[in-house]
């Protein structure tokens, strides 16, 4: 097997099972208190990794610069859209409930994310949802992730160093959501084991995204920088739009001193990484 497909499978089996597992022990676990700080955390390594690596990765291709500020400009445009939609369409679908854990569903072939944020805190509005809430929030897993193992397979392509940032950063940054997630299914009468399994599979479909990407960024390496870009729009946009947000509230100084810390704990994670794969 290619040596830049198998780290692409590791890869994104790490990413998006990895990230259910962590969320498994955050939701059920004695570590449940620091779901918060989780958000500040993905916060923080989604700003780095799209403003250190991945955006410095696309301009220094030999593409022309104007095009990839373009391309950034319609991916948070974009987004914004998507936001609006889903919630218009969640607004008209579930009336009271309209921010919640269907929230984060098809974000589009990079992925993101605002689902991210909401997981863990709205998921709670839907303890009231109908059981049909279970199946809608895998089938939205299972096209992020998806998502998600194309952006992994980009970054693997650019670079083997800048591949697994990503994928430590999309871990970081599922954590939240897939909290959501599970906090979801086990409103709807799953126990915990079978919420878990469940959610798994769902962040298994990460590897399939991954080998579609290997191949479909393959066939178009030109298009390499731009896909990188898309993909740090994503990332900002839902670093700004929807984590930092819920973690702008009232608090004491030693509540936002914390915030603070964790949200440069999440940039340094990214550096520190970034550090050791470059090996300077």
């Amino acid at each position: 097997m290619d040596v830049t497909l198998l780290a692409i499978v590791l890869g994104t089996l790490g990413a998006g099972i990895g990230s259910v597992w962590v969320a498994a022990a955050l939701s059920f676990g004695l570590l449940a208190r620091y779901t918060q700080h989780m958000l500040s955390l993905a916060a923080g390594a989604l700003l780095a990794t799209a403003f250190m690596h991945l955006l410095p990765e696309a301009f220094e291709s030999d593409a022309d610069v104007h095009d990839l500020f373009f391309t950034l400009l319609v991916g948070l445009v974009f987004f914004f859209l998507l936001d609006k939609a889903e919630l218009w369409h969640h607004g008209h679908e579930h009336g009271a409930h309209a921010h919640g854990a269907h929230d984060h569903h098809a974000h589009d072939g990079h992925a993101h994310h605002h689902d991210a944020s909401h997981g863990h805190t709205d998921a709670h509005n839907h303890a009231h949802d109908h059981t049909s809430g279970g199946w809608a929030v895998l089938a939205g897993d299972s096209v992020h992730c998806f998502g998600d193992g194309v952006l992994i397979a980009s970054a693997f392509m650019a670079d083997l160093r800048l591949g697994v940032i990503a994928s430590i950063a999309v871990l970081a940054h599922e954590v939240p959501h897939h909290m959501g997630d599970l906090i979801v299914l086990r409103s709807t009468a799953t126990d915990r084991r079978a919420a878990l399994v469940k959610v798994s599979i769902a962040g298994s479909v990460t590897a399939l995204g991954g080998v579609l990407g290997y191949w479909l960024v393959d066939q178009l390496q030109d298009y390499l920088p731009y896909f990188l870009v898309v993909a740090s729009s994503s990332f900002i946009y839902v670093a700004l739009a929807d984590l930092i947000p819920q973690l702008q509230k009232r608090l004491q100084a030693r509540e936002t001193a914390t915030q603070i810390a964790w949200l440069l704990g999440g940039i340094g994670l990214v550096m520190l990484v970034s550090h050791l794969a470059h090996g300077r």
